[in-house]
């Protein structure tokens, strides 16, 4: 589902929040448990945890191994949000998992674990692992015997950067093997993907596309994935279709012979015959997403989006060919790998973008400019105002924000140091009992605490 679909259309979860994915939301594991599949998570969840209903072992998996947060020291696995809002974040099914703190770097650690579920499995029964490494997240570290290729990288970074890949290289590689050791690999399907674009101010290159990491430029959406099967019709090819996250979920429940009901609105499409025959992809259109509370544009109006779109509001759509963003896009440099500075991006690295005053509309013809430098707006007309109605037809489907200000009772101090479920449904059922069987008196006093 997109983002519209589920709330989830504004930044992330913050770990002070009071939010998670909604749990009307079936998940893959969950579908994929119903036809057998035994289902493992390792690594980084980061769909809320306010709740225990939230937690990965209520949404489907049998197992999980990892952090809830966003992201975290790859070491000690302690973050904090805020000053004095620090704890521990590394978990084992439901209960922190204290007795793994002993210094492991999370990519080697998250592997070690996969070798175990795979050595502790039988692998004629059919098995679901999601495995989301931390790396290459924010804090840059890496164990130091991985930096040795790299020193001649001037930028401190950019060597950081590369020594954690190496790292995260070598671990899918023992991913991979264990797979074969074990009897897994001849009936596997290995779906490797990123989750958005890199962030140039810690390492990360969308050189020479546009934007970075939390932008609807291409420098943010379009991220790097393969599929490496023996099952795979068509083995090394190179597919160019649109393909979207969201169809992970109707491909996966098919190839495994799950059922998708037909109540739920899916936004994704199965694109397995896409990925391994080369066929056409179903997919026509992609809702990069529209997000109706970040910072709107100034000079958005609704004029300026023909009367079908207020141009305030940020958004970005592709259909066929064509993509088209509208309000406040974000950084939107093109900036070269950052491999012989420390300064960072500067004025010599960047290639300034002179904004022409109030603009709140851009058009691109993807395949033809997929580095989105030739604006077409004004020449397309007819165009824009296509892709305007059909971003209209999306909003109307779409769900009121969640993005819920911070829960003070999330803080780890008052969970025993860790991050972790804090809500708790039955205090109010316990004070509601209490002031029932109170006297009159009392029940106003309450209502005046309650208010």
């Amino acid at each position: 589902r997109y983002q519209i679909h589920t709330g989830l259309q504004h930044s992330i979860i913050r770990p002070t929040q009071p939010n998670c994915l909604p749990l009307d939301n079936v998940t893959l594991p969950q579908k994929l448990k119903e036809v057998g599949y035994s289902t493992h998570m390792v690594g980084k969840w980061h769909l809320g945890f306010y709740r225990r209903e939230c937690m990965p072992t209520q949404r489907g998996f049998d197992t999980f191994f990892g952090s809830l947060l966003g992201s975290g020291d790859y070491y000690t696995h302690f973050k904090c949000d805020s000053p004095g809002i620090c704890g521990y974040d590394l978990y084992e099914n439901d209960n922190a998992a204290w007795d793994h703190d002993n210094g492991i770097y999370s990519t080697q650690m998250y592997t070690q674990k996969v070798q175990q579920i795979l050595a502790s499995h039988n692998p004629r029964k059919p098995i679901f692992l999601y495995i989301a490494y931390q790396a290459v997240h924010s804090p840059l570290q890496a164990p130091g015997k991985y930096f040795e290729h790299y020193r001649s990288i001037n930028n401190i970074n950019r060597r950081r950067y590369a020594a954690m890949l190496a790292c995260l290289d070598e671990a899918i590689n023992n991913v991979t093997l264990a797979l074969k050791k074990y009897g897994y690999y001849d009936n596997s399907i290995i779906i490797y993907s990123s989750d958005n674009g890199g962030q140039p101010m810690a390492g990360g290159s969308n050189w020479p596309l546009r934007g970075s990491k939390g932008t609807y430029w291409e420098g943010g959406i379009r991220a790097v994935g393969f599929v490496h099967s023996p099952l795979l019709k068509n083995k090394g090819s190179v597919c160019k279709e649109l393909v979207h996250i969201t169809d992970w979920f109707p491909t996966l429940i098919t190839l495994a012979e799950g059922q998708i009901d037909e109540d739920i609105q899916l936004d994704g499409y199965d694109i397995w015959e896409t990925i391994s025959e080369g066929r056409r992809s179903p997919r026509v259109d992609i809702l990069h997403n529209i997000d109706p509370i970040y910072t709107k544009a100034k000079n958005g109006s609704w004029a300026a989006g023909y009367g079908i779109w207020n141009t305030a509001i940020q958004s970005a759509i592709r259909v066929n060919h064509w993509k088209l963003l509208t309000g406040n896009p974000g950084y939107s440099d093109w900036v070269p790998p950052q491999a012989f500075s420390n300064a960072g991006p500067n004025r010599w690295h960047n290639e300034r973008v002179s904004w022409s005053a109030g603009k709140t509309v851009w058009l691109f013809n993807i395949t033809a400019d997929p580095y989105e430098r030739v604006d077409l707006s004004a020449r397309h007309p007819d165009v824009v105002k296509q892709l305007l109605r059909r971003l209209s037809q999306f909003n109307k489907t779409a769900v009121p924000v969640r993005y819920p200000p911070k829960d003070p009772r999330s803080n780890p101090k008052l969970n025993g140091g860790v991050w972790g479920p804090w809500f708790k449904e039955d205090e109010k059922k316990k004070k509601s009992d209490k002031s029932k069987g109170a006297n009159k008196q009392k029940k106003n006093k309450n209502k005046k605490k309650a208010n």
